[in-house]
């Protein structure tokens, strides 16, 4: 018997100007899983994303836990639902470690202090990112890469139950990737639940679920291990990739 959706989007159309980048999705997202959506370029990740985070004016709605997203109280949505968007910027004069504090704003009353829970909590997700070294450093003095795991720590700050990611391992080199992977294992171990948009194919197909998108629809959401999830990864892709099975895990070559 299949499990209550956490996250659940029914979207009838959403436009940009006179161009439609989605219609006709109806997406359930399962809880205490980790799912990665992929497609080629222009297929509407990123706006499906921002779909189910509540931040995408569209036609039809997105329900969390239940209940229509817009209908949550602002605080209580914001500890529940954590974003990383794709390619933030600005707060280049703020500390690192002030940036990943605004993770915890859900959590504290108007105009308090952080408490000692706050402040345990963002050096918990600096730690968890490798970004605690250079916590006093102002955001505009860090690399790609470093700036990158310091938004991550601001979303793991929130401590909320569901994680929405759009191209969360952008500037980060293989290590760090893995690093993230693990973070992602641990929060689904522990019952939270991830959604990350990925244009890192090999990385998306260590997911729980895989959601493949073209021309803004979902051609295909399943297990990343079934043949026809494989089948609709290449369809997508125009026949370019070819998955084969390595060490146990599905991994996605070129086609020269």
């Amino acid at each position: 018997m299949s499990r209550a959706p956490i996250l659940h989007g029914r979207i009838q159309r959403v436009r940009h100007g006179r161009q439609t980048v989605l219609s006709d999705v109806d997406l359930r997202i399962e809880p205490a899983c980790w799912t990665a959506i992929v497609g080629p370029n222009g297929a509407g990740k990123s706006t499906l994303l921002r779909c189910l985070a509540g931040l995408q004016p569209m036609a039809g709605e997105v329900s969390l836990g239940g209940s229509p997203i817009g209908a949550w109280p602002g605080r209580e949505r914001g500890r529940t639902l954590a974003w990383l968007g794709q390619a933030e910027q600005g707060a280049d004069d703020l500390r690192a470690s002030d940036v990943v504090m605004l993770g915890r704003l859900p959590h504290q009353p108007w105009l308090a202090p952080p408490s000692p829970a706050d402040h345990a909590a963002v050096e918990r997700a600096m730690l968890a990112t490798q970004s605690w070294a250079w916590r006093e450093r102002p955001m505009g003095q860090l690399s790609g890469g470093e700036r990158q795991r310091v938004l991550l720590a601001r979303a793991l700050a929130v401590e909320a139950d569901v994680l929405l990611m759009d191209e969360p391992l952008s500037h980060l080199d293989p290590p760090h990737q893995a690093d993230w992977l693990q973070i992602v294992r641990e929060l689904v171990a522990a019952g939270r639940t991830v959604v990350s948009v990925l244009h890192e194919l090999n990385v998306a197909l260590m997911a729980d679920r895989l959601v493949v998108m073209q021309q803004g629809r979902v051609l295909h959401h399943g297990p990343c291990d079934d043949p026809l999830c494989h089948d609709a990864v290449r369809e997508v892709f125009e026949q370019r990739v070819r998955l084969h099975q390595l060490d146990g895990q599905w991994v996605a070559l070129p086609v020269l």
